[in-house]
């Protein structure tokens, strides 16, 4: 790969990593995609158990569905013929619920059914209750009505869904509430899942303290641990949590060493920047390759990724902001593909009209906190957050999105932009 040439010129002529020109968005997450690696182990679970796991095989239908022809409605069965043949009114022979199958629909009667209950052998539509009139000890139909009746009518046929033998759901599918419905209403009882991504993560920083001790001088909460083990909890992900790790080379470099020993993918807050103390780029360095270096964005240019031996890393940023945008960007996809799911990438963006003004160009992409709103009329804009600052923890509880500014433009009030929502950067966060 050209990234891995530059990287190896570098070296030899002798010039640091922090040299090298940053890469662009799309060549740094087609670079990580492009290392990631499925993990292999599986097991089988009952599907009740399988909620945010992601199939390792696909699963094949054991039943046609539905599993016969059945009432979509609440209603009477009828012949349309019969139907058609008298004055509009037709004896009830039979009463059919669902779970229950009835018999032959006698010639010239209706049977009175319900949503689910299996078609009796003979009839050829479902008339729904609410344009029936009882009568005597059977219906009446207006002509009105009984003329626009057709065969087939609220009828739900046998496989018109799926057929025995079909692939309801493929591997590599991540599942949720209604993959495992579908997987039961097809008589799945067990799937085969990869098992769960290990992850080990650690922050860096002598100024981190936990919530609940007391703040000293120049220290602020760690609240980068508390982000980082919820986004890869929502993801499924086993997390190894390591702690704090303090800005101390031999310190660092024990702390990665035990995390790749442990884990399959081994990730950092901190510490990967050009400062005296930020250790965990140089560590990763001794310890193994740093492949990725620098991504010409805001926020986030100081993202790292490489390998701890045989074990990949991925390097957030110690600011939280940072850290969320480069995990949604960079690290998601990567998880999401050692986790055996193919589609996994940048996402496409909304374009939609923007409700603020940029007077003044950016110089790298930016990805700014964003919301989208709806007016009293229905309209959509995008609105930015007041603050562009990377530390400023809040802007992600007020936005639910992110909006892309490009290199060198300049935005009007109602010029279209790219809002990336949240959901399609964090999906279906599910606990393990």
């Amino acid at each position: 790969m050209a990234n891995d040439c530059e990287a190896s010129q570098a070296r030899q002529a002798g010039t640091s990593s922090a040299a090298a020109k940053p890469l662009s968005v799309e060549a740094a997450s087609a670079q990580l995609l492009a290392a990631a690696r499925a993990i292999e182990d599986r097991e089988q679970l009952p599907a009740m158990d399988c909620l945010g796991r992601v199939l390792a095989e696909p699963v094949i239908s054991g039943t046609d569905l539905p599993g016969w022809d059945n009432s979509a409605m609440d209603g009477y069965a009828l012949r349309v013929a019969d139907l058609h043949a008298s004055d509009g009114w037709l004896p009830i022979s039979q009463r059919i619920t669902a779970g229950q199958c009835g018999a032959p629909l006698a010639p010239g009667t209706a049977a009175r059914i319900f949503t689910g209950a299996p078609l009796p052998e003979g009839a050829d539509t479902v008339v729904v209750q609410e344009v029936c009139t009882p009568e005597r000890d059977g219906l009446r139909i207006d002509a009105k009505i009984s003329a626009d009746i057709r065969t087939g009518d609220n009828i739900r046929r046998r496989g018109e869904e799926l057929q025995a033998g079909s692939q309801v759901l493929a591997a590599g599918t991540r599942l949720g509430p209604q993959h495992l419905g579908l997987a039961a209403g097809v008589g799945a009882a067990q799937l085969q899942v990869y098992r769960r991504l290990r992850v080990a993560v650690l922050a860096s920083g002598d100024e981190l303290v936990m919530p609940g001790d007391p703040l000293g001088p120049g220290q602020i909460y760690n609240s980068n641990r508390f982000l980082f083990r919820a986004l890869l909890q929502g993801l499924g992900c086993e997390v190894i949590d390591l702690g704090i790790v303090k800005d101390d080379r031999e310190a660092t470099l024990a702390a990665l060493s035990q995390a790749a020993e442990q884990a399959d993918l081994v990730m950092a807050s901190g510490g990967v920047s050009v400062g005296e103390e930020d250790h965990v780029r140089p560590a990763v360095e001794q310890l193994g390759s740093l492949d990725l270096w620098r991504v010409a964005m805001k926020p986030g240019k100081p993202l790292a990724f490489g390998r701890i031996g045989e074990t990949p890393f991925i390097g957030s940023p110690g600011n939280p902001v940072s850290l969320f945008v480069t995990f949604c960007l960079f690290a998601r996809p990567f998880i999401e593909r050692m986790q055996g799911i193919s589609a996994a990438g940048l996402p496409t963006p909304l374009m939609l009209p923007a409700g603020f003004e940029l007077t003044k160009p950016v110089k790298r992409r930016d990805y700014q906190r964003a919301r989208l709103e709806i007016d009293a009329t229905g309209k959509a804009s995008v609105q930015r957050f007041h603050s562009t600052s990377s530390a400023a923890l809040s802007s992600l509880t007020w936005a639910n999105g992110l909006v892309m500014i490009p290199i060198g433009e300049t935005i009007a009030i109602g010029d279209p932009v790219a809002f990336l929502p949240f959901a399609e950067l964090i999906p279906g966060c599910t606990l393990p």
